[in-house]
């Protein structure tokens, strides 16, 4: 229980939680200042312009987090620290810099790899994975697999930042779970829990802002490094027990099965992936519920009520995770075709 009783480290999460919320209130009166605002448009799930770039005081704090950690012996391993911190920086930079002026696709596809590579070299490649009983070790194709993933994860969370409160509330959820899991698998060693719980609180402050109806967004600044953290994390954490990836993958399933069904169905009906849309089955729900409130609190019951038992249960029972998975996921998928996708109506919901 280390992770949840080190007396220093959980003073450092509550003040994570107090300055983030603080610094995302600077960051508002700025955005504001200087006209830096979401306006919306006709596929907007928004109805009045709202500041953006919030999700630069989860990375700053995260980041000051990290070095105070570092400070303190038996939190987070230095290879952990750098993973995190230098490819995190990477990606916010860039977003902060799409946010500002647009940049091309391949720009920003180009940091994320390079900050996955990074974060891979520091932690080892993807560890071994266990599939049944077997524990199957990747090699060099482990690198590409694992950049590829984080990639997915970081670019996943840009797409499902869609309205107010989901993207951060998942963050939270998925960060605090992992951290739990961290103990049940008597991990720990290179201080998963420590910075997970670390990340939550930033995210938390950030969302007491973000909270429907919002005043301000993530921005791309913050929701592809949402996405990161949580993938290194993941591997991290896999390094120590070979069955966490899977167990962390169900926790996120919610994020994973909306954004890659959409993905799949825009891609066959050749729309471009990479444009704007609402098609997301989150999106649609939040058009039909009128409401994002409604539909944020929905997924944190599913990940509460469903996925994060199957995530326990993967981790008890590890020949059985992989299969967990699809267990898992299996009515997320069958919803998520149900309504993600879905050619867009004319006009936007306001509010």
């Amino acid at each position: 229980m280390r992770v949840l009783l080190h007396p220093a480290a959980a003073l450092i999460a509550i003040s994570a939680l107090a300055a983030a919320a603080l610094v995302t209130g600077v960051i508002r009166t700025i955005a504001a200042g200087r006209g830096v605002f979401d306006v919306p448009n006709p596929r907007s799930s928004h109805g009045v312009p709202t500041p953006r770039g919030g999700g630069a005081a989860i990375v700053l704090v995260t980041t000051a987090g990290l070095l105070l950690l570092l400070a303190l012996r038996g939190t987070v391993r230095l290879d952990l620290a750098c993973a995190l911190a230098g490819g995190g920086l990477a990606v916010a930079l860039v977003g902060l810099a799409d946010d500002r002026r647009s940049l091309s696709a391949g720009t920003r596809l180009t940091v994320h790899f390079v900050a996955a590579v990074w974060a891979l070299a520091w932690l080892g490649g993807l560890p071994p994975l266990q599939v049944g009983a077997h524990l199957i070790s990747l090699g060099w194709a482990g690198y590409v697999l694992g950049a590829l993933g984080i990639v997915w994860a970081l670019n996943l969370f840009n797409f499902m930042d869609g309205i107010d409160g989901i993207a951060a509330s998942e963050a939270i959820f998925i960060a605090l779970a992992g951290a739990l899991l961290t103990l049940l698998m008597d991990g720990g060693s290179t201080g998963v829990g420590f910075a997970s719980l670390l990340f939550a609180a930033a995210c938390g402050g950030f969302l007491l802002w973000n909270w429907p109806p919002a005043r301000i967004f993530l921005g791309d600044v913050g929701s592809g490094y949402l996405g990161y953290v949580i993938a290194v994390l993941a591997l991290a954490a896999t390094r120590e027990n070979p069955v966490a990836l899977w167990a962390w993958l169900i926790l996120g399933g919610a994020f994973f099965v909306d954004a890659t069904t959409t993905l799949v169905r825009r891609t066959l009906r050749n729309e471009r992936v990479h444009e704007a849309h609402r098609s997301h089955a989150y999106q649609w729900l939040a058009r039909r519920w009128g409401s994002h409130g409604k539909v944020t609190c929905a997924v944190l019951i599913v990940n509460v009520l469903w996925l994060l038992p199957c995530a326990v249960f993967a981790t008890r029972r590890p020949e059985l995770a992989a299969a967990t998975v699809i267990f898992a996921f299996t009515p997320l998928v069958l919803v998520a075709i149900a309504t993600s996708g879905r050619r867009e109506a004319n006009g936007r919901r306001h509010g």
